[in-house]
């Protein structure tokens, strides 16, 4: 099974018991519970943007309500991630070969605080907190040993290293990966669909990490479903 549908799937079965579980003996639009399933398209900002372009990804979350104004959130975001043409054309040119390609994958792992205004039909909120971010990338064929190339941030995107300017040439398998901690905070908007409380949402996220020597900076825009 491909792991992207493997990954929809576990969210989905997570998601839906907890929906279940907002809803029941509540009626109202002020259920204890919270839970959210959304698809987030993700922009990188620099220097992320010189690596990878449009991505999506998933989204979903789990929480209490204090009140109608106030709740706590644990949300799981994945991102997949494109790689840019700038970050794969050294490699190309090192490879003299057009037959490269690549791929990366953003987890989030976030507590995040939501003030909320909510009205019957159509409410808005300021969403924000700390969270664990962990981003890979892969690249489909190394360099061979001992090719001399001057180093760049694309090849560090990659899994290389560099010494004395020189990008070392010794792996022969291409990938990378770094965890950090980070935050995000954005601003979103609901409306009723249905029986209260199912409602839709869509928001804008602005993500941060200083992850490696290339930090991870995106702005995620999500729709999604609301309990």
């Amino acid at each position: 099974m491909n792991y992207r549908l493997a990954i929809f799937l576990w969210i989905s079965l997570m998601a839906l018991p907890c929906a279940a579980w907002a809803q029941e003996g509540t009626g109202n639009d002020n259920p204890d519970v919270t839970t959210s399933l959304g698809m987030p398209l993700s922009g990188p900002l620099n220097p992320m943007k010189n690596h990878a372009s449009l991505g999506w990804g998933i989204s979903a979350g789990v929480g209490g309500n204090f009140d109608r104004h106030n709740a706590m959130i644990g949300e799981f975001m994945w991102n997949w991630l494109y790689p840019s043409n700038a970050t794969l054309e050294p490699i190309r040119i090192a490879l003299q070969s057009a037959n490269v390609s690549g791929h990366g994958n953003l987890f989030a792992f976030t507590g995040n605080y939501r003030l909320e205004l909510r009205g019957r039909t159509y409410g808005t909120y300021f969403i924000g907190g700390p969270g664990w971010y962990y981003r890979t990338a892969s690249l489909s064929r190394p360099v061979p040993t001992g090719t001399p190339i001057t180093c760049s941030p694309a090849w560090l995107w990659w899994g290389y290293n560099c010494a004395a300017g020189l990008v070392i040439t010794n792996l022969t398998e291409v990938h990378s990966n770094a965890g950090a901690l980070g935050f995000n905070a954005g601003i979103g908007f609901t409306f009723r669909v249905g029986e209260a409380p199912n409602r839709m949402y869509v928001e804008s996220r602005y993500h941060f990490a200083h992850t490696g020597s290339i930090s991870t900076k995106l702005v995620a825009v999500t729709v999604g479903i609301r309990y």
